[in-house]
């Protein structure tokens, strides 16, 4: 979940890289906290000539300054998310005002040599000083620490949210839980609205901290936040929006047959009154609190004949007594069985395994590396069930993929881009989700036949392809906030059609005047980039097809499982230790021997549950725009 050069405002939830993440959450910054603060601003001394002589020194001792304040904001991080304080929240938000500060001023500095001749490894460092801040502040007195105080807050109000829901106080784990268990659809209205009473608050901190960040972003030389963020994938902001848009376009046609027919499946199941069987799909009966995933309702969903599948896999883990240890050490076997290294010792000491009972942790699950070396460890709120079984083998990617670069240099210790670093551990889910794996390490004694293909692919695509479109649309919001498209008085309402255009989806009513139902989802007060999830259920799909073609599996795509296979995991580990060091599309090559972003490899794996639900929509009026 971390990425190399975070800002104060990148929350250490879901993403990846090194410890130069910094996370934030609610802390007081009083005056005396804001005077004691060091400041980062070199000398005019110290700073190196405009020459290539110049430039090299001058990323030399960033590198330095940085890996050490990272190891310290990192374990400041940690300290805070495993308990969540006022002392502890109040040290973050120090730490990451620090940070912060001397981000901006090595973005500055970095920019005096644009048009210096350096080479190329020192115009990439150099390139990554200047893209890598999430929420730069803009380089005046107080202005990091402003951020740094708005964006903790906003952290803190999500992380420790709670709402009423029929006359008590619930957490949004118990009402996710509740969400995905849930067929009535008052209850549902109920829990959706409800989560979101937490987020209005949220607003106002909101749209500060989008002036503040822009303000920096312009003087960095970008147009807007959001401009600077398309920035950081190997080509120009504009041409990265419309490469997005192309990959959607590849998938479009299979996530509208899909909404076709799950429409038509929960207007049997409810009626026309809760939902008709054409236009868009109310949000709240997709069994998730954000409708990003509708793999919860595959009871009401699953084929009308057939649908059953033969074994459950929480069914599996709970009757062969799995703990959450079980789960963890499951999940690192199948990466040593690809020939990757054991944990270290420290990871089963330091991580948090389990939701501790005596204190508030962030349990967003998510992979750390603390010291940019061995000290990786993972922290979650694990339970035995099916879905963090899948959750366990992606969020140690993160970690492998961390270790695998530990020896790059410090700006180049991250994933090709951020998309990668999600893909890694979902490309490994894919596999782990297959039969023939739960049968390779005696989950399931019996590999389903073909006949359980339809209702595999269904689960799978309920979550995979159901997310595309949220995938794309969390960004397309946060571009328009932060180019000005959309005035903080249009921030719902633009949220609201972001869904019905690129999910099909729309509230179960009317929402207040007051909502801000974007500060709902982790991601927004967290200000972690999210197009990288967008980009990871693509190149998952890249990575399984050719790591398929590599080990020589000649069956469906779907039930290729690549554990135990050492020639796979060589080329695997060949593209991670690479880690940010060249442009993602040489990493995108050392492994699937492609240079782009390619989106057919999705159709491919589903191709058989394409064919067949465009069956079962035959007749139907498909598709939710008037």
């Amino acid at each position: 979940m971390k990425r190399t050069l975070m800002t104060a405002a990148a929350v250490c939830a879901l993403a990846t890289g090194s410890a130069g993440c910094v996370t934030v959450l609610d802390g007081d910054w009083n005056d005396e906290a804001h005077a004691a603060a060091p400041s980062a601003s070199a000398s005019a001394a110290d700073t190196p000539a405009a020459t290539a002589e110049g430039a090299t020194a001058f990323v030399a001792d960033a590198e330095t300054r940085l890996a050490a304040l990272s190891e310290e904001a990192a374990r400041i991080q940690w300290t805070r998310a495993t308990n969540i304080t006022h002392d502890t929240m109040w040290l973050e938000s120090r730490v990451n005002a620090k940070y912060t500060e001397l981000q901006v001023e090595l973005a500055n500095g970095a920019a005096r040599f644009n048009d210096v001749q350096v080479p190329d490894d020192v115009r990439r460092k150099l390139n990554l000083l200047r893209l890598g801040i999430v929420l730069p502040a803009p380089n005046r007195p107080g202005a990091a620490g402003e951020l740094a105080e708005i964006t903790t807050r906003l952290d803190s109000t999500y992380s420790v949210g709670k709402f009423e829901f029929k006359g008590r106080q619930i957490t949004l784990d118990e009402a996710s839980i509740l969400m995905a268990e849930t067929r009535d659809p008052a209850e549902m209205k109920a829990l959706y609205e409800g989560w979101r009473t937490i987020s209005p608050v949220m607003a106002p901190d909101y749209a500060r901290m989008v002036e503040i960040a822009n303000e920096g972003s312009r003087e960095l030389g970008f147009a807007d936040t959001g401009a600077m963020w398309r920035a950081g994938y190997d080509m120009e902001p504009d041409a990265f929006a419309a490469e997005t848009d192309r990959l959607w376009t590849q998938v479009k046609p299979f996530y509208e047959n899909l909404h076709c027919y799950v429409r038509s499946r929960l207007n049997d199941k409810y009626g026309d009154a809760v939902q008709p069987d054409q236009g868009p799909i109310r949000a709240d009966l997709l069994g998730n609190m954000w409708s990003q995933q509708w793999g919860n309702i595959y009871d009401v969903v699953a084929p009308a004949t057939g649908g059953a599948s033969s074994y459950d896999l929480t069914n599996l883990l709970t009757s062969q007594n799995y703990d959450a240890r079980k789960m963890v050490e499951t999940g690192e076997g199948f990466y040593v069985s690809l020939g990757l290294p054991e944990l270290p010792e420290t990871f089963w000491e330091r991580s948090m395994i389990t939701r501790p009972a005596d204190r508030e942790v962030v349990c967003h699950a998510s992979a750390w590396d603390l010291d940019n070396l061995e000290d990786i460890r993972i922290k979650m709120c694990t339970q035995v069930n099916g879905d963090d079984f899948y959750t366990v083998h992606h969020e140690l990617g993160h970690n492998y993929y961390q270790r695998a670069y530990k020896d790059q240099p410090f700006l180049f210790k991250n994933g090709a881009n951020d998309g990668f670093h999600e893909a890694i551990g979902d490309f490994v889910g894919l596999s782990a989700l297959t039969p023939t794996y739960l049968n390779q390490i005696g989950l399931l004694q019996t590999v389903p036949g073909e006949e359980e293909d339809i209702p595999f692919l269904l689960k799978m695509a309920l979550d995979k392809i159901a997310f595309l479109p949220f995938g794309l649309m969390v960004d397309r919001w946060r571009w328009g906030v932060f180019n000005g498209e959309t005035s903080p008085a249009e921030y719902n309402d633009a949220w609201s059609a972001n869904m019905l255009k690129y999910q099909g989806l729309v509230p179960p009513g009317p929402r207040p005047a007051n909502a801000f139902d974007p500060g709902a989802k982790y991601h927004i007060p967290g200000n972690t980039p999210y197009t990288r999830y967008f980009l990871a259920h693509i190149y998952q799909f890249q990575f399984q097809r050719a790591a398929c073609r590599e080990a020589g599996w000649t069956g469906p795509l779907h039930r290729c499982s690549i554990y135990g296979n050492k020639e796979v995991g060589e080329r695997f580990e060949r593209m991670m230790e690479m880690g940010q060091s060249r442009p993602w599309p040489e990493a995108m090559q050392a492994f699937t021997g492609e240079t782009g972003n390619d989106a057919s490899a999705v159709t491919d794996y589903f191709a058989p549950l394409n064919a067949w639900l465009t069956v079962q929509n035959r007749g139907k009026d498909c598709g939710w725009e008037a």
